[in-house]
């Protein structure tokens, strides 16, 4: 072996050394929840979250999303969702509350997988794995919104909501958040007449492929005090209701988020954790 050669491979050596190792294989029965994105899947451990009862003043889109979760757990016939409408009113909170609901009574009946952004290119590779596993899943799209270049994405999305040549498994279901009701296109407004017509006839054409479609709206000031007492009635944390309506003023927004925002400085205040 020459010098040239010995010193290559000592160099191979230490490359492979300082390499990290190969990711581990997911256990697709093991956890309640994964991610998939461009690096692959990577499993949960927990699923995070407020339980059901937290979330308040959208006590119609809870019992929809529910049933429609634990139909789908139970391998009966269940629609894909799509949760559009105001920021910070729960849509996402409400999708993974009902599914660790549906976990506390079956742990390993489902299981929730989002899709990162990146993800959508090669998900036809996930659904071939989920196919092959004895479980129930929930792919999540959060807070989807596309822009002018995204065509690809919505394409993809609109076939994997309508099955392509290869079916999709019967063990998976599609839950996506927008702050769009027909997921429309950030920018379109800026676009040519023509061009416009055909992007919102795209999304609209996107939106009409769920069975299930939710509204969430602003909340009223009632509800806002509700929603904030939902969670700081546990702690024994009062309040000054101008306060926190104030808080909102300042934050443009009267929400579920602005909600959870004050009471966490509240809680911050008393020295104690939400």
């Amino acid at each position: 072996m020459t010098d040239g050669q010995d010193a290559l491979e000592r160099i191979a050596a230490a490359l492979g050394r300082l390499a990290p190792p190969p990711p581990a294989a997911v256990d697709w029965t093991g956890a309640p929840a994964f991610t998939w994105g461009a690096s692959g899947a990577r499993s949960v451990a927990a699923l995070d979250g407020v339980g059901l009862d937290t979330l308040r003043g959208i006590d119609a889109q809870k019992a929809a999303v529910l049933s429609n979760v634990q139909r789908h757990a139970a391998g009966a016939a269940a629609h894909d969702m799509l949760l559009w409408g105001a920021r910070g009113m729960g849509k996402s909170a409400l999708i993974r509350a009902s599914v660790a609901a549906v976990q506390m009574e079956a742990p390993q009946a489902l299981a929730l997988v989002q899709v990162m952004p990146g993800g959508l290119s090669d998900v036809s590779d996930l659904l071939a794995i989920l196919n092959a596993i004895p479980r129930r899943f929930i792919l999540f799209l959060d807070d989807l919104g596309f822009a002018a270049d995204a065509r690809a994405d919505m394409l993809a999305l609109r076939s994997l909501l309508d099955g392509g040549v290869a079916p999709r498994p019967a063990n998976v279901r599609i839950a996506v958040t927008s702050n769009h009701r027909s997921i429309v296109m950030r920018g379109a407004e800026e676009a040519e007449a023509m061009h416009e017509r055909d992007a919102r006839d795209d999304t609209q054409a996107l939106a009409d492929r769920f069975g299930l479609k939710l509204g969430f709206h602003p909340c009223d000031r009632e509800t806002f005090l509700a929603i904030l007492r939902a969670y700081t009635d546990p702690l024994g944390l009062e309040f000054d209701e101008e306060e926190a309506l104030a808080w909102t003023i300042a934050r443009g927004s009267r929400s579920g988020r602005s909600a959870v925002q004050f009471a966490t400085e509240l809680a911050g205040r008393a020295g104690t954790s939400l």
